[in-house]
């Protein structure tokens, strides 16, 4: 994986190239200044040596310094913090590739709610970004009825292929498939995680009729696709706040197709978060994610 390979300033790419070449494994890197490098697979946890190659055991392993996680900050803000303050502000950095960096340290408050930026920055997490196109297969004929995409909810707890499912969801509906014709799509990437955008322009393949808005809060985000893109489908990742509730209902009125995520371990779990009687009202479809490739989809409206 070229792209993960140039995450790192050139003087530091020996190290990291057994890395990037099993690119495909790995889902996180984890940098700590004076703790060992951490990469993370879907299988296990690893260590790299002095040489960058990967262990099972952290003794002896590779620590990070804090010369090191300056230069890389340095190197990916092209050294210019400011230029990057607003991404910095909000705890991540997206590069080329769709990776996603997300980073910790002294936080600088602009009142007692309001962060202004972060500054000695500590603490940096490599998020691997990974296409798996087909991932929405086996499901996919369950959200369409009569060649209609019915108004779907993925309820998944972190690490089970949320926003991958998703990811690809967006891309058959967009290209359309044996189900359905190609829809218009309307994305709120808040965190840039699904289209994995760089300089506005999506890494990651959504689909040939699918718009953008990259780090946008979903609810301002939803209401200015409404306005601006007339989609058929709005997605967004991760639902939360009561914001988010009312720009679901304002796209649907207008005719919109709804699909959105939410974390949660079940159907009950999801409903604790967003109200039965919500979830009945909007979607049609719950897919509950149980594992990496599995899962399971209930119909919410007795056909």
């Amino acid at each position: 994986m070229d792209s993960l390979l140039r995450i790192f300033p050139q003087k530091r790419r020996d190290f990291w190239k057994e890395t990037a070449e099993k690119g495909q494994e790995v889902c996180e890197i984890r940098l700590r200044v004076d703790r060992p490098v951490v990469v993370e697979t879907k299988r296990r946890e690893l260590f790299l040596n002095h040489r960058g190659q990967w262990q099972e055991n952290p003794c002896g392993a590779y620590s990070v310094e804090e010369a090191e996680i300056r230069e890389l900050i340095a190197y990916l803000c092209q050294d210019s913090l400011y230029a990057y303050a607003d991404e910095i502000r909000q705890g991540f950095l997206t590069v080329e590739g769709g990776h996603r960096i997300g980073l910790c340290g002294q936080a600088v408050l602009e009142n007692e709610s309001r962060l202004r930026t972060l500054k000695n920055i500590s603490f940096v997490n490599i998020r691997v970004s990974h296409e798996v196109k087909g991932a929405a297969d086996k499901i996919l004929p369950q959200l369409y009825r009569g060649g209609r995409f019915q108004n779907t909810l993925i309820v998944s707890p972190p690490g089970f292929g949320k926003t991958t499912l998703l990811r690809d969801l967006i891309r058959q509906l967009s290209d359309g498939n044996a189900y359905g014709p190609g829809l218009r799509v309307g994305v709120v990437d808040e965190r840039s995680e699904l289209a994995g955008a760089y300089r506005g322009r999506p890494q990651n393949d959504l689909g040939m009729r699918t718009d953008v808005l990259d780090a946008c809060p979903k609810a301002l985000g939803m209401l200015l696709l409404l306005r601006s893109m007339s989609p058929q489908v709005i997605a967004v990742d991760e639902l939360g706040e009561d914001a988010d509730i009312r720009a679901l209902h304002k796209a649907a009125a207008c005719g919109c197709r709804l699909l959105a995520t939410i974390h949660g371990t079940d159907e009950k779990d999801a409903a604790r978060r967003l109200g039965i009687d919500e979830i009945c009202r909007m979607f049609d479809r719950i897919v509950i994610l149980k594992g990496r490739g599995l899962m399971e989809c209930r119909c919410l409206e007795g056909d």
